[in-house]
């Protein structure tokens, strides 16, 4: 059973007029589902939030309490990109806790695996600080609660947004208990990523990053991401698997750059449960990071949940 983790908490999280990263993604997303059917194959789950102590494996207390009081103010900017409303960062919690429930779930083999459909995004909130849309970092607080409850050694993250996901290697960069893998669209935002990041002191070697000219061919994507995953993911073992599931790197998103189709995103979840049923009994929890083309955006989740899925 594949179940999806959501609430409308999330769509309370307001970005303003003409933001890239709105509500609309989600609302889309669900009633496309319904219409094709794949919304009624789902186990369809409500979160819980995250606690402040959980969130604290990750984030400094400055940032959580920036964030929380830009909120109770009734908003305000974290940076350009980066908006706070007033129900932002009770949104960010259940984002965050989404995971954990999925998490939850799973260990307790009541889920085979499990997509967080949340808003706003996490994989560019560093530990002191929010940025490019996102206030905290998802797949980082689920990797420290993994280990924190359930005592398991290896987990990889896999990031296939279009953008690197700069805040989840600064929190794991000397970590050798978690492997960040990330394929993205180089040079851009944030403008980190660079293949000669690799990892530092214990943690060297156990970040992987390549970086993808503007608009490579699927292709291609997908023979470097397989290679990838067979030759350093497969042999760290991983005990658990986390995707940031950015959806930005299909070929017509307004923001991204890269070439993917939507059925793409069927191959990359695929080669991904492949690992995942060799290493670690299929465990995979995956959360919506970016893309932004309103119409694509819920067909590149649906071939996503399909593969989940073990359909098409």
């Amino acid at each position: 059973m594949t179940t999806v983790i959501y609430d409308d908490i999330y769509l309370k999280h307001d970005t303003g007029p003409h933001h890239p990263e709105t509500s609309t993604r989600l609302i889309n997303t669900i009633k496309y589902l319904r219409s094709t059917g794949v919304w009624q194959k789902l186990d369809i789950k409500k979160p819980r939030p995250a606690t402040e102590e959980e969130i604290s494996m990750v984030h400094s207390t400055c940032h959580i309490d920036k964030v929380a009081e830009i909120a109770r103010m009734g908003g305000g900017y974290l940076d350009p990109d980066t908006y706070v409303s007033s129900n932002s960062f009770k949104a960010a919690l259940y984002a965050a806790g989404a995971l954990l429930t999925a998490i939850d779930l799973l260990m307790n083999k009541k889920a085979n695996n499990a997509f967080c459909l949340v808003r706003p995004p996490g994989h560019h909130a560093t530990p002191i600080k929010g940025m490019g849309f996102c206030l905290l970092n998802n797949v980082a607080i689920a990797a420290k609660y993994i280990q924190s409850k359930y005592n398991l050694e290896r987990i990889v993250i896999i990031d296939w947004d279009v953008h690197h996901g700069n805040g989840t290697q600064d929190t794991f960069y000397e970590d050798p208990t978690v492997m960040y893998f990330s394929i993205h669209r180089f040079p851009f935002y944030p403008g980190t990523g660079e293949k000669e990041e690799t990892g530092k002191g214990n943690g060297s070697g156990f970040t992987i990053n390549i970086p993808l000219t503007y608009k490579t061919e699927p292709q291609t994507f997908l023979k470097i991401f397989d290679d990838i995953m067979e030759k350093r993911i497969k042999p760290f073992k991983p005990q658990f698997i986390l995707i940031s599931s950015g959806f930005d790197a299909y070929h017509l998103d307004p923001v991204g750059g890269l070439g993917l189709g939507t059925s793409d995103y069927n191959v990359l979840t695929k080669l991904t449960q492949n690992i995942a049923e060799d290493c670690c009994e299929g465990r995979i929890v995956s959360c919506l990071e970016g893309g932004y083309h309103l119409l694509d955006l819920p067909k590149c989740i649906e071939e996503h949940l399909n593969g989940l899925l073990n359909e098409k």
